[in-house]
């Protein structure tokens, strides 16, 4: 299958610690790839590598097949390469579908010529814009809410909206940081609901995630860090199983998973 992101040898270090310590894998084209392991195993900052919010201390990145050292995160939503976060980074003072409008910026001609001189195109730009946006949020299941205030939205509601913002900038792989943390079991259906259907979409999708249950109904490839270093990867039927994996992080949760 195509790779479409491979990572070689990253490393990053804080302090003289190794937040993440000669990491290696490649994520395919289409699958879900989830990465899982205890906290401080270092998922987020793997994460933060790959997306240009942290410079690797060794190691290399390449997205479609290029190398991506050194590019900002803005460069890397242009490449089609987008993320969500661990804390909610939605913009309360505004509505839920001007925070999805948010992601389609780059797709926007904002040239100044354009803001002077054609007023009547810029506008009808903004309306498709939003009725993009409105599409993406009938999408992600929350079309009752395109002219709702952010801020009066639920936790769970709000969990979606990001992911549709994401979704508008165009993405070929997703990174999801823990999407179904705080969420109730219903909340946590309805993501695992989403996830897949983004993947069906023909969005690769990759998860940072806690939720076993989640993650090993989901996923076509498994990494498991400890301490920043690859434990294992596989299938969920070879995690699951794997007495290394069960001692330094599943536990208990893997029989409850089996069954």
């Amino acid at each position: 299958m195509t790779a479409v992101l491979t990572v070689e040898g990253l490393t990053k270090e804080f302090g003289g610690v190794r937040a993440v310590d000669e990491l290696g894998f490649t994520i395919s084209e289409g699958a879900i790839f989830s990465i899982i392991g205890p906290n401080g195993a270092g998922k987020t900052t793997l994460f933060n590598l790959i997306t240009g919010v942290y410079t690797p201390t060794e190691g290399r990145v390449f997205f479609g097949g290029e190398f991506i050292g050194g590019k900002t995160p803005y460069n890397l939503a242009d490449m089609g390469l987008s993320r969500t976060f661990q804390n909610l980074q939605i913009f309360m003072n505004m509505t839920a579908v001007e925070n999805v409008m948010v992601g389609l910026h780059r797709h926007l001609d904002k040239r100044i010529d354009h803001a002077l001189f054609r007023i009547g195109g810029m506008a009808r730009k903004e309306r498709e814009a939003r009725e993009k946006a409105a599409e993406l949020m009938a999408f992600v299941g929350l079309g009752q809410y395109v002219n709702h205030d952010a801020a009066s939205m639920s936790y769970g509601a709000l969990k979606r909206l990001e992911i549709a913002r994401a979704l508008a900038t165009g993405p070929r792989l997703l990174l999801l940081d823990e999407p179904a943390a705080g969420l109730n079991p219903s909340e946590t259906g309805e993501i695992d609901e989403l996830i897949r259907k983004v993947s069906e979409s023909g969005v690769t999708v990759a998860l940072v995630e806690h939720d076993m249950h989640l993650v090993m109904g989901i996923s076509d490839h498994i990494l498991v860090l400890d301490y920043g270093r690859k434990l294992t990867e596989g299938t969920a039927e070879h995690v699951r199983h794997d007495p290394e994996v069960i001692a330094a992080y599943l536990g208990s949760e893997a029989a409850a998973v089996k069954g």
